[in-house]
């Protein structure tokens, strides 16, 4: 019962008790109490201990009232820190939280050490809960979410999985976000810098890949390359080939690589010239330069070279070179796979 419903319904039951009673005797009654005399009609002395329990009773109720006050406040205080606790969860940015109830703090610490992945829509959510479960299940989908606009952009840490996630989705959607993170490649993470880089070599020309010759990989080259022979105007030069010679760590298959493309774009006299130069500089370029002068069949030159290295270098294109000696009409693809020209 509310606290002032039984008051009033306890003040007119005092009332009506008191009014029969002054009804039945209108007299006064002394009591002594300490040698001071209170004389009060019969009807008050009637209802005196009913005001009295009422007082007590009102006293009581007001206590737990408070009491069940203070910790409804302190459940929907948790309530509202379990809620955080969910959101820091769902965008996997988990944070330690303060719970003030037990049976709560219980269980829901572990939000605190948790990233949580839903894998449906959930109705019923509160609104702050559903908006970022929906911005979530987009970047999922593949879908780019502009998170500044939905004024969640500083939600996310750099390392994020939803943020990589969700720069990834923009890549394949928007061409110049690819040269932006290109121009800015340290401000983003490694899985962005690389799906960024992996569009551009598949879609740009060496005309504008060549400033960013710091930043490729050999693969990344690689694919660039794969498509000189296919497609037309590319760029591909030798200027331009010794910018990402110089900014990479290329391996003997790199080199191979780089040969089996460029005798096919190049002069052979060019050609030569250029991995001439390489093998002088780049230790790793000396089996591709080899592979270039038997694939020319300039077989003088070729063996003028392994002579000039010692006899357990280049084991086979020496092979190669015996067997060529004594039978011109083979050719070095007959003998030598171009794949594993480098494997010992």
């Amino acid at each position: 019962m509310r606290l002032g419903l039984y008051i009033f319904a306890a003040l007119t039951l005092m009332g009506i008790t008191a009014a029969l009673t002054y009804t039945v005797n209108p007299n006064n009654y002394i009591v002594e109490f300490m040698g001071i005399n209170f004389n009060f009609p019969v009807a008050v002395w009637v209802v005196l201990p009913m005001g009295l329990l009422l007082l007590f009773t009102a006293i009581h109720m007001i206590f737990y009232s408070l009491k069940s006050y203070f910790k409804l406040k302190k459940w929907q205080k948790d309530a509202a820190t379990l809620d955080d606790a969910l959101y820091w969860s769902l965008v996997n940015e988990p944070k330690e939280q303060k719970y003030a109830m037990e049976e709560i703090k219980g269980s829901a610490v572990l939000l605190g050490k948790s990233s949580l992945n839903v894998h449906d829509s959930v109705e019923g959510l509160n609104p702050r809960l559903s908006k970022v479960l929906n911005i979530i299940n987009k970047i999922k989908a593949g879908e780019y979410v502009d998170l500044k606009e939905n004024k969640i952009s500083k939600v996310f840490s750099e390392g994020n999985e939803y943020l990589i996630q969700n720069r990834r989705n923009r890549l394949q959607h928007d061409p110049e976000f690819v040269e932006e993170v290109m121009k800015s490649s340290s401000q983003y993470s490694k899985p962005v810098q690389k799906e960024a880089l992996d569009i551009f070599a598949r879609k740009e020309t060496f005309y504008k890949a060549r400033k960013y010759a710091r930043i490729f990989d050999a693969e990344s080259l690689h694919v660039m390359l794969s498509r000189v022979v296919l497609e037309e105007d590319m760029g591909l030069t030798a200027e331009v080939l010794n910018d990402f010679v110089a900014a990479l760590k290329l391996n003997c298959t790199d080199f191979v690589k780089i040969a089996n493309v460029t005798k096919k774009v190049f002069s052979p006299a060019q050609n030569l010239a250029l991995f001439k130069d390489y093998q002088s500089k780049y230790p790793k370029a000396q089996e591709a330069y080899l592979y270039l002068l038997f694939d020319y069949e300039l077989i003088d030159e070729a063996s003028a070279y392994l002579d000039e290295h010692e006899e357990h270098e280049f084991l086979k294109f020496r092979a190669f070179n015996e067997l060529k000696k004594s039978h011109k009409k083979f050719k070095l693809e007959d003998l030598v796979n171009v794949n594993t020209i480098c494997s010992k």
